[in-house]
């Protein structure tokens, strides 16, 4: 495309209909991002690379920049492809070109998802089919042994480690040390157990080149669909990974905005049209990833903009809050083995169950696992003396490890662990703890009610419906009493509260202890636990 002396270029075809910001042609405006310039006139958008060299992107010759130009046009034409209309080239006196332009369709500033959520207009159906369009857009999208490796924990791990490296630098003028140094010691944490896990993503066909750079501020919400725009389009490699690590961009987005609701209601929505699944976990590990992606991304804006300037005062706000942010998601996501014993009748299968529903995690109870290796229906009574039968050490012995076994294995998988146990022997507690360093989970101890009753004075009754095997049956109290070894590294639980009270007040002792934090209700959104209360008495090392 030709432009005259001035340097200005000047758009050729004609105006659509419809897309005008406020009106036909719309105001002249600019925007500028830390790596390119948008200039909208009439109903076109021009961007512009910047020269520089930011370390993970070079545009400082011409020809680096008109490639990028030509790449960020092929790329996004696949989620929008009537918005990209080519490249045009900046011509100088001399005839010649000095530079390139993306040319697009300028979109309606009024629909931009960002603008909705912030002014509070219902998005909800938009989200939708958003997540439906990302859902098609993955299931078609490339993939290769290439993206299936840039899935893989390896490179993931290597990407958070190059991240933290390009902070280093921002750790004490603009960033608080400790919290970027808890976020890359929560993040290695976790991936050092998780392989199995996502070696499990690739094999199910999850890993894809994806958009790599899901924000609120690119996305527009039309009434023939949602039009996603700026696509990461300088290196391959960032783009390429598993799909949820792609959609939880837009998660994160939607939390800083302040809506961890819509946050939530997202990742539900893609999970339903990509007929996929995962744990909890990760998905608060891919939220922090791209949390501290951005914070990287606000830290480098604050390092451009003018000493003093109100530009820096945002980006150094934008780049604190998103590393906090990508903190609080690691500690969410921690992985735990909860060890919960004590004697029948003291409320601990009750404390279980409230604790694997508020942690989102699975309850192994040693109850069922008896009975399924006995071959006998859980929900059936099957009493027997203390030693005899169903309790006779070889079956007291296989039990355990049948229930340590389905622990590491659902653990490596990303998913926190209730065992409900007598765990009266601490040489079993002993060697729980094994299976879960193994898979770099932490263990606690939990000894389910005091010896002044059950959980909540729930009397006679064991366990709520639903939380716990019915008819459960055990050996007579006082033969199990005289069993019982001291366990002085257990959490020792006040149980005279209401149940649920007496669960969340072990849920904060676990937090305090940095053993694992609730899942909160909006699908793991929201902010980190409260400290512990007093309810919960001697939190110690989380051992079991």
């Amino acid at each position: 495309m030709c432009a005259p002396a001035s340097g200005t270029v000047t758009a050729s075809g004609p105006a659509s209909p419809g897309w005008h910001p406020s009106g036909p042609g719309g105001h002249a405006g600019v925007a500028e991002t830390h790596s390119g310039v948008v200039f909208f006139v009439g109903d076109r958008a021009y961007k512009l690379k910047k020269p520089l060299d930011l370390g993970f992107l070079d545009y400082r010759s011409r020809e680096a920049r008109e490639a990028a130009c030509h790449r960020e046009v092929e790329l996004n034409r696949r989620l929008a492809p009537d918005v990209y209309l080519g490249v045009a080239d900046v011509v100088g006196p001399d005839g010649q070109p000095f530079d390139h332009l993306v040319v697009m369709r300028r979109l309606p500033a009024s629909r931009r998802l960002a603008t909705l959520v912030a002014d509070g207009q219902p998005v909800r159906g938009d989200l939708r089919r958003l997540a439906r369009l990302l859902a098609a857009f993955h299931s078609r999208a490339e993939t290769s042994r290439q993206i299936e490796d840039a899935a893989s924990r390896d490179a993931v791990a290597a990407r958070w480690e190059a991240n933290a490296a390009e902070m280093t630098r921002f750790a004490g003028p603009l960033l608080d040390p400790a919290v970027a140094e808890e976020v890359i010691t929560l993040a290695r944490r976790y991936l050092a157990g998780r392989g199995s896990l996502f070696a499990s993503r690739v094999a199910a066909g999850r890993a894809r080149d994806g958009h790599g750079d899901l924000l609120a501020d690119d996305i527009f919400c039309l009434n023939d669909g949602p039009r996603v725009l700026d696509c990461l389009e300088f290196d391959d490699t960032l783009r390429w990974g598993d799909v949820l690590a792609d959609v939880a961009f837009l998660a994160m987005d939607l939390e800083r905005l302040g809506r961890a609701d819509l946050a939530g209601q997202f990742l539900a929505a893609y999970r339903e049209f990509a007929g996929d699944t995962w744990p909890d976990s990760l998905a608060h590990h891919h939220i922090a990833y791209r949390a501290q992606v951005r914070a990287k991304v606000a830290a480098l804006a604050w390092e451009q903009a003018d000493e003093g300037s109100r530009a820096q005062d945002r980006a150094a706000r934008e780049a604190q809050h998103l590393l906090s942010l990508a903190a609080e998601h690691l500690r969410a996501g921690r992985v735990a083995l909860v060890v919960i014993g004590g004697l029948p009748g003291t409320g601990k299968s009750t404390l279980a169950g409230y604790l694997g529903e508020a942690l989102g995690a699975a309850v192994l109870r040693s109850d069922e696992i008896r009975k399924q290796l006995a071959g006998i229906d859980p929900a059936v009574p099957a009493p027997a003396p203390f030693g005899q039968g169903l309790y006779r050490p070889e079956m007291t012995e296989a039990t355990y490890g049948e229930l340590l076994r389905r622990a590491q294995a659902l653990l490596a998988a990303g998913r926190s662990v209730v065992a409900d146990a007598s765990w009266h022997d601490p040489a079993w507690r002993g060697a729980a703890r094994p299976p879960a360093r193994a898979v770099s989970a932490r263990p606690a101890g939990v000894r389910g009610g005091l010896p002044g009753g059950p959980v909540g004075g729930r009397g006679g009754a064991r366990t709520p419906p639903g939380r716990g095997p019915p008819g459960a049956a055990h050996p007579p109290v006082a033969e199990r009493a005289a069993s019982q070894q001291p366990w002085p590294s257990a959490l020792a639980v006040d149980a005279t509260p209401p149940p649920a009270q007496v669960a969340e007040n072990v849920l904060r002792s676990l937090a305090a202890a940095g053993t694992a934090a609730a899942r909160p209700a909006d699908h793991g959104m929201s902010r980190a636990p409260a400290p512990a209360s007093q309810g919960a008495r001697g939190a110690r090392e989380s051992v079991p």
